[in-house]
């Protein structure tokens, strides 16, 4: 068995592998951005963000394993590599495998916020106002989008967006720093759903989606972990007292 602050230390340097590889990848889509992939810079600035790529989550999930976090947690990510994969091959039948894998990672996601009460306080009501929130967004986002998806991928977007709410919703239940990530996942496939709708982009429109994504998987992983270390270590309630 690895002794507690060789785990903790191997779980910083992946950590900080995570971060560096997030760094260079967000550099490396800046770079194609600016000069294009035909040739010197771009071309291989683009190759270095094929590579890094698919190896940000296994470096985020073998971190989360390392603090302790939820193996489920850290199945999540590995789902979150392989849609980062099959999308970036590219090709429409790859582009909804990689929406599967994506959406296998959401459920792993609701699940492990099921396993939270929700607030018993004041919180509540601010969490059924949030989930009115996110079902009116869902709605007018679809009903914006969809006569300009392909004919396609009309439903499964449709779908998929629905699950993609739902887990944003269901993160409410596992604390902030969850809930900002569950946010910031649902924004960066927003970004990439209104590209596909050929909306009009931000500059460098793969930056901000990778931005949002990576920081939101992050929070997610992060603020899951936390909140089932809470958890575990919660006192027992107490039992009732027995009837006179």
């Amino acid at each position: 068995m690895t002794p507690p602050r060789s785990r903790a230390r191997a779980a910083r340097v992946l950590l900080a592998l995570f971060a560096v590889t997030a760094a260079v990848h967000l550099a490396g889509l800046l770079t194609v951005a600016a000069a294009g992939t035909g040739g010197g810079a771009g071309a291989v600035a683009d190759t270095v963000v094929h590579l890094t790529k698919p190896a940000l989550m296994p470096l985020l999930a073998a971190h989360v394993l390392l603090r302790g976090g939820p193996p489920l947690l850290a199945v999540a990510l590995l789902f979150g590599c392989g849609g980062d994969t099959l999308l970036q091959i590219g090709g429409d039948t790859l582009f909804l495998l990689g929406m599967g894998s994506f959406a296998a990672g959401h459920v792993c996601y609701l699940l492990l916020s099921a396993r939270h009460r929700t607030p018993a306080d004041g919180r509540r009501s601010r969490i059924r106002a949030a989930g009115g929130a996110y079902a009116i967004a869902w709605a007018a986002t679809v009903a914006l989008l969809w006569p300009d998806l392909p004919d396609e991928l009309r439903i499964p977007v449709a779908g998929y967006s629905l699950l993609l709410t739902a887990m944003a919703f269901g993160t409410l239940r596992a604390g902030g720093r969850a809930a900002l990530g569950g946010l910031l996942f649902l924004l960066s496939d927003t970004l990439i759903a209104t590209g596909i709708a050929h909306w009009p982009q931000l500059p460098a429109p793969q930056f901000w989606i990778m931005l949002t994504y990576i920081a939101g998987q992050y929070a997610l992983a992060d603020g899951l972990r936390r909140a089932a270390t809470r958890t575990e270590t919660a006192p027992a309630p107490a039992p009732a007292p027995a009837p006179a």
